[in-house]
């Protein structure tokens, strides 16, 4: 389970420290209230973050977060109480800005997930890499654009002796456990 802010009508990027520390401890709370897991990973809402918003997260006792989309493994980032790793999160492999910003059609949007996840998989012989996609029910998950992002899901499964399929969460537990800040920082 990931945090995702309160509202994606809240952008925490222009709050002042307290305020957003408060959003993010407020978000934090309401989940684990809810589910009764408390997060580890966050997703700002709008991917907006402040200067400070890795060093709360870290404070509130977040070990990763997915607002950096920057490379395709997981990268240490050095914090005021620690290092926070940031788990890859696909800006262009993702329905909103792709669907509903750029105007690529679903089955465009098909074929981008499959060329990525192809170019990705030949990538990785050399090193580990992270593919993720982002979707939203509400944009992907319509009739007409469903049947296409089943195709594309279809060709990535096809492969699943090849790769593992997983969550954030696992991939942030998989990298810590092989992994040493203090040696990448």
């Amino acid at each position: 389970m990931i945090a995702h802010g309160r509202t994606n009508s809240e952008r925490q990027s222009v709050l002042p420290e307290a305020e957003e520390a408060a959003l993010i401890g407020d978000a934090t709370q309401r989940i684990a209230d809810w589910s009764g897991i408390r997060p580890r990973g966050w997703l700002g809402p709008w991917l907006a973050q402040s200067h400070v918003t890795p060093d709360l997260l870290k404070e509130a006792g977040y070990d990763y977060l997915l607002d950096w989309c920057h490379d395709d493994q997981p990268i240490w980032m050095r914090t005021r109480s620690g290092p926070i790793l940031s788990i890859p999160y696909p800006q262009e492999i993702n329905d909103l800005p792709a669907i509903a910003v750029r105007r690529a059609g679903a089955d465009e949007f098909a074929a981008m997930i499959i060329d990525q996840f192809e170019e990705m998989l030949l990538q990785s012989a050399a090193q580990p890499l992270v593919m993720g996609v982002a979707l939203h029910a509400y944009i992907v998950g319509q009739p007409f654009r469903l049947r296409h992002l089943r195709r594309a899901l279809a060709h990535v499964a096809a492969r699943r002796n090849e790769i593992w399929i997983t969550t954030p969460g696992a991939v942030a537990q998989h990298y810590m456990a092989l992994s040493s800040p203090e040696r990448e920082l």
